[in-house]
């Protein structure tokens, strides 16, 4: 193994969350390595997000009701202090990120011209080019990286584990570069390796995303909060591909329908049934593919000839499949979108692991309880992504790491198997008998593998929904329906021999 000493936070992940750190703890002075296993741009869910960038910047908004909607979606699970803290950065981040390049949609007096989405009370959601907001977004972020000589980036480093002093404060990383292992010491570790969507089948993020950074941080003895809360996106495009394209809620803000193949509304007749929480949503796509009778979102009315230049992302996916949504319905599913749960972790990224932050998706700071209001990941990642950066640039280090195996891969053939059984058994409904099955299975694959970092994080997710005993946002038990009278959050930390001990 080789090793390498940098003196300064490493930042392990760049989507828009790891960047955002990244800038702000180069421009506090601090020397940073970004370390992704992919080129800049490619394998993050952020250059994927369609809908935009959530924040109160209009007249008839305000953080405070932008607070009180995050609050209401999420079920009982949002902690009131980190949504305020959320929405109270909202217009100075996006304003941040525009003065970085990001090139929002503009009116004609130079403000932020902003969409509807589902559960939110009223248009706040930032757009860029209809329907391309993630990737202009980052790709102005990525500009400024890489304009900045205080920060170095490694586009060919897989995280396989994370260095610990004998005190169990993350002293580095250990990657896998170029086929061969590589130990780096750092004043801290900032874990952005995005969700696990690719742990499922069925999902609309990158596969490679597979909740390894959760796993890693779990092994380090850092709690993870809520790992069973996923949010399943009621509209991915249903033609076949690994990973779905995504269909974007605004096409539904806009007047979008959801219909079966009968031409029956799944929700209702009402102008707004749409626009429902998206659990609610996914359910009902689920239980219409399920009882044969289709799902489809018709956009023929709504977009109609507006589609090429209104959302050409979704415009462009469809035509590659041979489906021209101006004349048809487009055929969707509900497909593992964003996971809630993750890392517990602050405002700023601190994690209960000194010299550990998370920030993004592979964080749980409380903003999103369980169920994440739309177009709110990009906010919080920007914005506790910055603020993790600045205190992270003020780490000194610690001592001398121990001795850390890596974690071992799993094969193409039982990664899925696993992604098929997680989407069949911990998907949008679940039972019991599920999700016990599931569990079996992570057993047989680890004892036939090893311990692979993914079966971790399936474990994480498959052991937690088996333990709620309610349906509560993004999870839905089939065999426990009702919602709990009292909210509490789901806290694990390891015990010795890897079994998962539940606080």
């Amino acid at each position: 193994m080789s090793r390498v000493r940098h003196e300064g936070p490493v930042i392990v992940g760049a989507g828009l969350a790891g960047l955002s750190a990244a800038l702000e703890a180069a421009r506090a002075g601090a020397r940073v390595l970004v370390v992704t296993p992919e080129p800049l741009l490619s394998g993050c869910s952020s250059a994927w997000a369609q809908g935009g960038m959530a924040a109160a910047l209009t007249a008839v908004d305000s953080a405070e009701l932008h607070a009180k909607d995050t609050l209401a979606a999420g079920a009982g699970l949002v902690e009131p202090g980190a949504a305020k803290a959320l929405t109270e950065a909202g217009r100075e981040t996006v304003e941040w990120l525009a003065a970085q390049g990001a090139p929002f949609d503009r009116d004609a007096d130079g403000g932020f011209v902003v969409s509807l989405e589902a559960a939110h009370s009223v248009a706040r959601v930032a757009r860029v080019g209809g329907d391309g907001a993630g990737r202009a977004i980052l790709s102005a972020v990525v500009a400024a990286v890489r304009a900045e000589t205080m920060i170095e980036v490694w586009e060919d480093a897989r995280l396989k584990g994370l260095s610990q002093d004998e005190a169990g404060r993350v002293v580095g990383a250990l990657v896998e570069r170029g086929g061969r292992p590589v130990e780096i010491t750092a004043t801290a570790v900032v874990l952005a390796t995005g969700g696990a969507g690719g742990l499922f089948a069925a999902t609309t993020t990158p596969s490679a995303l597979q909740g390894e950074g959760m796993a890693l941080a779990a092994r380090a003895g850092a709690e993870i909060l809520d790992p069973e809360f996923v949010q399943f996106h009621p509209t991915a495009i249903d033609v076949g591909l690994d990973p779905a394209p995504l269909a974007t809620e605004a096409l539904r803000g806009e007047g979008a329908r959801l219909i079966d193949g009968a031409g029956a509304f799944l929700l209702g007749e009402e102008a707004d049934a749409d626009l429902k929480p998206r659990d609610v949503v996914a359910r009902a796509v689920h239980a219409a593919r399920t009882a044969g009778r289709g799902a489809f979102l018709d956009a023929r009315t709504a977009v109609g000839e507006g589609f090429p230049h209104e959302f050409p992302a979704v415009f462009a996916a469809c035509m590659r499949a041979g489906l021209d949504p101006r004349v048809s319905p487009i055929p969707v599913m509900a497909a593992c979108h964003y996971h809630m749960g993750g890392v517990a972790a602050d405002a700023e990224g601190r994690t209960t692991v000194p010299g550990l932050y998370a920030v993004g998706e592979c964080a749980a700071t409380g903003v999103h309880g369980a169920n994440r209001l739309a177009s709110n990941s990009l906010l919080e990642a920007a914005a506790f992504g910055r603020r993790a950066g600045r205190v992270a640039s003020g780490e000194t280090g610690g001592g001398r790491p121990v001795a850390t195996p890596l974690a071992p891969d799993l094969p193409e053939a039982a990664l899925a198997e696993l992604r098929t059984a997680m989407t069949a058994q911990a998907g949008v409904v679940r039972d019991e008998a599920g999700l016990t099955a599931l569990i079996a299975l992570i057993d047989r694959l680890e004892a036939r593998h090893g311990p692979a970092a993914c079966l971790l994080a399936a474990r994480l997710i498959a052991q937690a929904a088996l333990d709620r005993h309610e349906s509560r946002g993004g999870h839905y038990r089939a065999d426990y329906p009702q919602k709990a009278a009292n909210a509490a959050h789901t806290r694990i930390r390891l015990a010795g021999d890897l079994a998962l001990a539940a606080e």
